[in-house]
């Protein structure tokens, strides 16, 4: 089955990064009435509410990485994801295999998706070396 990661931005309007870490849970939750995105989807973390949002920007979006656009129709009003790594130019996460998101990723193994990337961030093929590494 295919794995599905996403870029969680906007966290420094909320708590910034200093505290995020590999292996951490966070909630997805689709924000319908957002007045700037209606694709936003609100990333949670259990104790501290809202922490940032699913990248829904070629430019805020980690090499392969899923944009919120691509992923609002495929899960419930919820879902649940856990931190991959946390950069300079982003955090990366993967949304979890269970049964709640198993609708999104069976539609996902069949699809790819170009990404724009920002001449000043991480490029695509040292996200992909690190995604290896992290899968080892």
């Amino acid at each position: 089955m295919a794995k599905t990661y996403f870029t969680l931005t906007g966290t420094k309007h909320y708590y910034g990064t200093d505290f995020l870490e590999k292996g951490m849970k966070i909630t997805l939750e689709k924000e319908p009435d957002n007045e700037y995105d209606k694709e936003a989807i609100q990333v949670k973390m259990k104790g501290m509410g809202k922490i940032g949002y699913v990248a829904n920007s070629p430019y805020t979006i980690i090499g392969d990485s899923m944009s919120a656009g691509r992923i609002y129709d495929r899960i419930d009003d919820k879902a649940k994801a856990k931190v991959v790594m946390v950069t300079s130019s982003g955090v990366l996460c993967k949304l979890s295999k269970k049964k709640k998101n198993k609708k999104l990723l069976k539609e996902l193994e069949s699809e790819h998706k170009e990404v724009t990337v920002k001449q000043d961030m991480v490029t695509e093929e040292k996200i992909l070396e690190a995604l290896r590494q992290i899968e080892e």
